[in-house]
């Protein structure tokens, strides 16, 4: 009976898979675009009332003009929207992370998982306003590393103001610089937390914190500029060809053409591959694979994927951007997606164990929220049914067989559910993203106005952007592995990672905190 309904899970994907070419999602830029333009066009307007705003070609204004034009760009929705998704991005790592994890841990740990998550937050918000935002989304004055990693022109927030503007995805549309600073805060803070999945139980707090500050500074902010800085669309078509840009103003995979709506590669490949690493860097814990190591409270950690789930909106649908349509298509293909990875891992459960587990429910639910991250702004909802049907029995087997097979003690399945997940999301877009199969394909910004992925004279190469997908697959990999294993190697020469045998028997909440998570 099990293996029919799987069957059906299967051919249902398959289904779904194929019927996306019947449900191709409309394009959603010309009208966002053009409602953005009509302040800056009203003389336009008003000679011809039915046309469409021009658009305004801000690289033939001088500086000032160029200022005093975006600042007519902004939208109070959009800004509003911006805000409201980074209050839910927070909502993810404070407290749905922290309850995800803890309760995964056994109660002499959980105070410490709590602590380390919400510290990681705290410590990385000061690193991201320090450096962190100018590191990730600021150009780089020095041509050879210009593609890698951004420069310090604005460290420290220096020359950020109310009246200063970052770019979106549409030509003339702006946010606040602040608000956007705000959003990409949300996502540098919660990556490094990630990791402390694959430590639990048998790291200290402080070598802990340093090494989180120096894994942001050398790890993930030159991700982040990799996949996703550039100059935006008002500006990059014009940096093409340019001396020191010879390939646009962006970074390296972002000019290679990689989709990666959320952060696929960018947060969970990142971080996935730094936990495998600090896994086997620690060791196992002890006592693993000799005693029982159950979570201490599966409430806890339904009440944290659920959290997730509700903050992933703000994650996915937030980077849109704009409050557009293609924010909605963003929401409901999270929402969906997520619903069918943990229905996947349920099947999986009663196939393999003979009954379906709440914590197979929730590990399937976040492992469908991961594939989807980089295919949520580009895949129809359809398409992205059948990667949340798919991920989960990619991510069980690596859960449940892998891991065994190889006995390392990635203690809550970091590398299990995000970087195989997110590899899996990653090469997944780059089929979903098709338009025949219901996909958006990839807007191309070499020229002004852009030119949106649905458009039929912007044909989509699925086996080029395979390719692309797969180059940044494997750069986040390598870059994130190398990476931390030299800055694991660090801090532990230094201060030391693992606390003595006597503390870890103890638990880490008293060892490490001086109190409990629960006193009875």
């Amino acid at each position: 009976m099990i293996r029919k309904l799987l069957c059906g899970a299967g051919a249902l994907g398959g289904s779904l898979f194929a019927a996306t070419t019947a449900f191709a999602q409309a394009a959603t830029d010309a009208a966002s675009s053009a409602s953005s333009a009509v302040a800056t066009a009203a003389a336009t307007a008003a000679a011809s009332p039915a046309a469409a705003p021009a658009l305004i070609n801000l690289t033939k204004l001088s500086a000032a003009a160029q200022t005093a034009a975006e600042a007519t760009m902004l939208n109070k929705g959009d800004n509003a929207w911006m805000l409201v998704s980074s209050a839910l991005v927070l909502l993810m790592s404070i407290p749905a992370l922290a309850l995800f994890y803890g309760g995964l841990v056994r109660t002499k740990n959980m105070l410490s998982v709590l602590m380390q998550v919400f510290m990681i937050i705290s410590i990385g918000s000061l690193v991201w306003v320090g450096w962190g935002y100018s590191e990730a989304f600021t150009a780089n004055s020095n041509a050879t590393l210009a593609p890698w990693v951004g420069g310090l022109s604005k460290a420290f927030l220096k020359g950020v103001d109310a009246t200063t503007v970052a770019a979106t995805f549409s030509n003339n549309v702006y946010l606040p610089e602040y608000t956007y600073i705000i959003f990409q805060m949300t996502f540098a803070i919660i990556t490094p937390a990630l990791i402390v999945g694959s430590l639990a139980d048998r790291v200290k707090f402080w070598p802990l914190m340093l090494f989180m500050v120096l894994w942001m500074t050398f790890v993930y902010f030159p991700i982040a500029h990799i996949v996703w800085y550039w100059a935006g669309p008002d500006f990059y078509f014009a940096s093409i060809g340019q001396p020191g840009t010879p390939l646009g103003d962006g970074g390296f995979m972002f000019n290679k053409g990689a989709l990666d709506f959320a952060g696929g590669t960018v947060v969970h490949i990142n971080a996935g591959i730094a936990g495998l690493v600090g896994c086997l860097f620690l060791g196992k814990r002890i006592g693993y694979g000799k005693e029982p190591m159950p979570p201490h409270s599966l409430t806890m950690t339904m009440i944290g994927a659920s959290l997730l789930w509700v903050g992933w909106f703000g994650f996915n649908a937030g980077s849109a951007l704009e409050s557009t349509s293609a924010a909605s298509l963003a929401f409901i293909n999270t929402f969906v997606a997520t619903a069918a990875a943990a229905f996947s891992w349920i099947l999986c459960d009663q196939l393999v164990h003979g009954k379906p587990s709440m914590l197979g429910a929730a590990s399937g639910a976040v492992a469908g929220l991961v594939a989807v991250t980089p295919a949520s702004g580009y895949a129809g909802p359809l398409g992205s049914i059948a990667l949340g049907l798919v991920v989960s029995p990619v991510c069980f087997f690596f859960v449940g067989w892998v891991k065994n097979k190889f006995n390392y003690d990635d203690a809550l399945d970091v590398f299990g559910v995000h970087c195989i997940g997110g590899i899996v999301g990653a090469l997944g877009t780059g089929i979903l993203a098709a338009p025949s199969l219901g996909g958006q394909g990839a807007a191309d910004y070499s020229k002004f106005p852009y030119i949106s992925g649905t458009d039929p004279h912007n044909a989509y190469d699925m086996a080029h952007q395979m390719v692309v997908q797969a180059t940044g697959v494997s750069i986040t990999l390598l870059w994130s592995g190398i990476g931390s294993a030299i800055l694991y190697f660090i801090v532990d020469k230094l201060f030391g990672l693992r606390p003595s045998e006597d503390a870890e028997r103890e638990g880490l909440d008293i060892t490490e905190h001086g109190e409990r998570a629960y006193n009875y």
